[in-house]
């Protein structure tokens, strides 16, 4: 029977049971097991995963482990050996294209709201989610980490706070999006890209009152959802002040 060592560092220690957490941890196995399965067996998903080091050697995921292998397992941006030679997954898009499960549904919108590309509906299932990522190279952003162990999803994130205001935050600087953000472009509905649109293109779909008090208008290129500057904007705006804070 091989006897190994391991430790998770920083948040992977959400994961795994309070006794392990920021210790090494003696483990006996009996069968021929990769890296990535042994990790997963002590419930951290490999997207939450940055970096593997195998007797101070940097490894990747396929690695069979030996007898002897002490194993340091690192979260983004924690990795200590800086090099792309050795990266566990192809670089994400920038800005990430996300695809959010159904229990997320306050998370896409508000998203969507600062510019974010999300793909999101409530009927969603899992099966959908992990082929919506692999198909478009898209970051799964759940709350259920047997999502996360599917071998197929190669970028994720284990979303930790209840909050949805307080997840945006979460994701904002998980991803360093601040930079990247820019608010109502996107229909908060659908996902579509909102684009100007002449007012006498679309005064028959108006109601009286904001025919009468509103001139600029935004249509969204996919749904067709229309947007105008109103009194609502105001607390969007404080909304989205608020996300920067």
């Amino acid at each position: 029977m091989a006897q190994i060592e391991l430790r998770f560092y920083h948040s992977l220690n959400d994961f795994v049971e309070p006794a392990l957490r920021n210790a090494v941890i003696v483990h006996h196995l009996n069968r021929r097991a990769s890296v990535k399965d042994i990790i997963e067996s002590f419930n951290v998903p490999h997207t939450e995963i940055e970096q593997i080091l195998v007797n101070s050697h940097v490894v990747g995921f396929n690695y069979i482990v030996q007898h002897g292998d002490f194993i340091q397992v690192y979260p983004a941006p924690f990795a200590p050996v800086m090099t792309p030679a050795f990266a566990l997954r192809p670089p994400s898009p920038r800005p990430p294209l996300f695809v959010i499960d159904a229990n997320l549904g306050k998370l896409a919108r508000y998203l969507r709201l600062l510019g974010l590309d999300c793909l999101y509906r409530n009927d969603y299932h899992d099966d959908t989610v992990a082929k919506i990522a692999d198909e478009q190279h898209r970051t799964v952003l759940t709350r259920d980490r047997t999502l996360l162990q599917r071998r197929i999803i190669v970028y994720g994130y284990f979303v930790r706070a209840c909050l949805p205001r307080v997840q945006v935050k979460e994701v904002l600087n998980r991803f360093n999006l601040h930079p990247l953000l820019k608010p109502l472009t996107r229909c908060s509905h659908c996902n579509g890209q909102l684009i100007e649109i002449e007012k006498q293109e679309i005064e028959h779909r108006l109601e009286p009152l904001t025919k009468q008090h509103y001139h600029r208008f935004l249509i969204c290129s996919v749904c067709n959802q229309i947007y105008w500057h109103g009194s609502h904007c105001k607390h969007v705006q404080q909304l989205i002040d608020g996300f920067s804070i």
